[in-house]
């Protein structure tokens, strides 16, 4: 097997794809997180998220689900996708088996300039190619990460992330009215800190107004980066060990896949 493989779900089996051809193609549903030696971090809330995208597309999407985690390799660093395409006006079920990346602790923003460039907020997949021409944008500046903002400034998220921060010992993130992708890990370090006693607050705020404090992009595949510079934004600041102790427990809530 070969470390970016694809397939296509079809009378009832996945099937090696050689070519794919996305023309006429749209992506309405996709999930993916990374794998470690055959484990990982809250698999049901993909599930969820991914089905709930995907409702009324495909029949034997459970089978689909389920053969695709059985894919999975039980040994070495994975960054599995699962897609419910639309082609020609039907639906298609892909899994892409692909090697995890590079993972870092620590990432660059920029703002991305212009306005909201997703067309279906709420939902991961739909958004696929723009959110990646903003990050590339982003990176051209020398960021890693673009963040986007709502038409009246606030901090929505990042293009492939969650944006949380910290005030003092409260976590914050961003006003639930502020339309976003769930994210999973954003969903366990919030459920987290609330099992700790630790105050969670949501707010609406511009880039500017986190000068100065401690800014976490959180993602499924790097969990918590801590965000070292804004461009053209504020200067972020960090709290020694609060970031090693953050990741440890998102570790620790890793479980073997089924």
């Amino acid at each position: 097997m070969s470390e970016s493989t694809v397939y296509r779900w079809h009378e009832g089996a996945l099937h090696l794809l050689d070519y794919c051809d996305m023309t006429d193609t749209s992506i309405s549903a996709a999930d993916s997180w990374l794998v470690t030696d055959g484990s990982s971090l809250a698999l049901d809330l993909h599930r969820h998220r991914f089905f709930e995208a995907a409702a009324g597309l495909l029949d034997d999407l459970d089978a689909f689900w389920h053969a695709s985690i059985t894919a999975i390799p039980r040994s070495g660093d994975w960054f599995p996708r699962f897609e419910v395409q639309v082609r020609g006006g039907a639906p298609l079920a892909v899994f892409r088996l692909r090697s995890a990346p590079q993972l870092l602790r620590s990432v660059r923003l920029a703002s991305h300039p212009g306005a909201d460039p997703r067309t279906v907020p709420g939902t991961k997949g739909p958004d696929t190619a723009v959110l990646l021409r903003i990050r590339t944008e982003a990176q051209a500046i020398g960021a890693d990460e673009a963040v986007i903002l709502s038409a009246d400034g606030f901090v929505v998220e990042g293009a492939y992330s969650a944006i949380l921060w910290w005030r003092g010992d409260v976590l914050c993130a961003p006003s639930p009215e502020l339309d976003r992708v769930d994210s999973v890990t954003a969903r366990s370090i919030i459920t987290l800190a609330t099992a700790l006693g630790i105050e969670v607050y949501y707010e609406s705020i511009e880039p500017y107004e986190l000068d100065g404090c401690e800014i976490w992009a959180v993602s499924a595949l790097h969990g918590i980066r801590i965000v070292t510079s804004w461009i053209d934004g504020p200067a972020p600041a960090e709290l020694p060990g609060r970031l090693a102790i953050w990741r440890a427990r998102l570790e620790r809530l890793r479980r073997p896949l089924p």
